[in-house]
């Protein structure tokens, strides 16, 4: 290598360590005249705030994701320090929407979202009895998510790690009061609810091979009891028919087979020929016709004592029931029944 050549390679050096070098002072200065400016400016907001805004915490936000949002929203002034703050201190989030306010010390900001009271979210109440498309419209209406989305997931219990064999999900949805994460997909909604189920059908010691079995007779028990005692009541009605071969003759499941809106049926209905026509075809029908509560699958499980083998409700206003141990009784308490129909023709 001539003299000319080595000069060249060895400007060529100099030249890239002083690049590196002066990178590394200029990287170095940067982060320490970034953390000047910081301690100059303070790491943090001193006081309680100024005016409010809303932050919504979603199921699944990190501590990481959950500091960023609240610079980028002007709650609190530094990522780092909000970000140390919560890994120092280990919050549980929840999600929900929180009313915090602008230019917060990050202790109160973490400390306003740790808090499951300060959550502001929308409740949605699922009565008991009601069909899984009725449950639909009303999460749809709460939740703001297209009927159709919900509808679509109806017929696909695979979906929720129910068997796959089901009909679709039909009683599987636990009626209680709900509260839903903001961003919540329909499918997460639904998997709420089942879960739900399935923790109640566990309290109650039902095994997974029963469950299917005592959802279906607990969901018939709902639509056709009234009172809380009647449950139980229902429930061994149907027990003794089943054990001595009479078919149900429900008209509740009667009206679920040819999608009816109440639970009084025709000669037509009861002749229609469906997997939930009680009046044809014996034993249970081929699956739940509703959403059972705790009470309903109680009562299917511990049935009263008792010979019934008929019941007749015979004043819709009040649930007044009468159980009857034979035929002749029952046709007395159906006559009791057709006699208060007429006194209130708005039930027809």
């Amino acid at each position: 290598m001539d003299k000319f050549k080595r000069r060249r390679l060895s400007l060529l050096i100099s030249l890239i360590l002083i690049a590196v070098i002066g990178g590394s002072v200029a990287f170095t200065f940067r982060g320490e005249f970034r953390s000047s400016i910081e301690q100059l400016q303070g790491n943090d907001y001193p006081g309680p705030g100024t005016s409010e805004v809303e932050f919504i915490v979603n199921g699944g936000d990190s501590g990481e994701v959950i500091a960023k949002r609240l610079v980028d929203a002007g709650v609190v002034k530094n990522f780092r320090a909000t970000y140390k703050y919560i890994l120092d201190t280990n919050p549980t989030f929840y999600p929900g929407v929180f009313t915090l306010r602008l230019q917060m010390d990050s202790k109160s900001a973490i400390k306003a979202l740790s808090d499951p009271n300060s959550a502001s979210l929308e409740r949605t109440t699922i009565k008991e009895g009601l069909r899984a498309n009725v449950v639909f419209k009303v999460l749809s209406e709460s939740t703001g998510i297209k009927f159709s989305e919900f509808n679509a997931l109806f017929q696909e219990p695979g979906v929720f790690s129910l068997d796959p064999k089901l009909k679709n999900i039909e009683g599987y949805l636990f009626p209680a009061t709900y509260t839903f994460a903001p961003g919540a997909t329909a499918k997460q909604i639904l998997q709420q609810m089942i879960d739900r189920m399935l923790m109640e059908l566990k309290s109650l010691d039902i095994s997974a091979d029963k469950a299917h079995e005592v959802i279906t007779l607990a969901s018939i028990i709902q639509k056709e009891a009234r009172l809380t005692e009647d449950f139980y009541k229902v429930s061994r009605t149907f027990k003794n028919r089943l054990e001595d071969g009479m078919h149900l003759q429900s008209d509740a499941t009667v009206s679920y087979g040819v999608n009816g809106n109440t639970v009084s049926t025709s000669s037509a209905d009861r002749a229609n020929k469906n997997g939930y026509n009680t009046y044809l075809y014996a034993g249970l029908p081929i699956g739940p016709i509703s959403a059972p509560g705790s009470v309903a699958l109680d009562a299917a499980l511990h049935p009263a004592k008792g010979d019934w083998l008929y019941f007749c409700t015979i004043n819709l206003e009040t649930g007044e029931t009468l159980f009857s141990s034979t035929y002749a009784e029952h046709e007395l308490a159906v006559a009791k029944w057709i006699s208060w129909m007429k006194d209130h023709p708005e039930y027809e």
